[in-house]
């Protein structure tokens, strides 16, 4: 990754900002951007925008992390719920992708990496609004994914289950909590941002040169096993 150039959005906590550490430790040049703008660029992915400043010209790989965890029954859903969902999650990481598309068409070897959950391939009770967002993104990268194949752009996406971040802060606030939530998982335990990381890192790198159009699952076993 020494020298390439790396745009994360959503980079200054969480898995973000583990990948955005690795990443640096490989050698790559880093270009972070939050809403809170601590360590990164400002960027509001709610709004509406068509430039992202301070972009390199090039672009050979891109991150969008940004994700709620928003967990109701489906009758106490509102619609401006699955609106504020589909916002963060799918309407964000579209205005993204149409700002920096130039800098990755410059590129020899862009790849770009989204985040799914496992949720949508496992049907789970009270995560109708985070499965119709990441099952928006699912759809997104397949689609992408065939349309940029010309260009030479890859694009993926990762589907963790629950992992241990600020995100999940409220999920794993108890020990007792944190137990019951490892239990479920057929690995034993639940996702850590360095697991993560290791599959973003793989996607992002050459070592994945002939992927694209794939889900990741990195889950701990939730989605294939009992």
């Amino acid at each position: 990754m020494k020298g390439q150039n790396i745009v994360i959005i959503g980079g200054n906590s969480g898995i973000g900002k583990e990948i955005a550490d690795r990443l640096r430790e490989d050698g790559a040049e880093v270009y972070l951007y939050s809403k809170s703008g601590e360590g990164t660029t400002v960027l509001d992915i709610s709004q509406d925008f068509s430039e992202i400043p301070n972009l390199p010209e090039v672009i050979d790989g891109l991150v969008y992390c940004p994700g709620t965890i928003n967990l109701k029954p489906f009758h106490r859903i509102s619609l401006d719920d699955f609106k504020q969902e589909m916002e963060v999650n799918f309407f964000g990481a579209v205005r993204v992708l149409q700002a920096c598309m130039k800098g990755l068409k410059k590129s020899s070897q862009a790849s770009v990496v989204m985040f799914s959950t496992v949720a949508v391939q496992t049907g789970m009770g009270f995560h109708a609004g985070i499965s119709s967002a990441k099952g928006a993104i699912e759809g997104l990268v397949r689609s992408l994914a065939a349309e940029w194949a010309p260009s030479g752009i890859r694009v993926n996406a990762v589907a963790p289950s629950l992992t241990d971040t600020p995100l999940a802060e409220k999920i794993l606030s108890s020990p007792e909590k944190k137990e019951a939530s490892d239990k479920r998982h057929p690995l034993g335990r639940v996702g850590q941002p360095e697991d993560i990381s290791e599959a973003t890192l793989f996607l992002l790198s050459g070592k994945s040169s002939w992927v694209t159009g794939q889900i990741f699952h990195v889950d701990g076993g939730m989605s294939v096993l009992k």
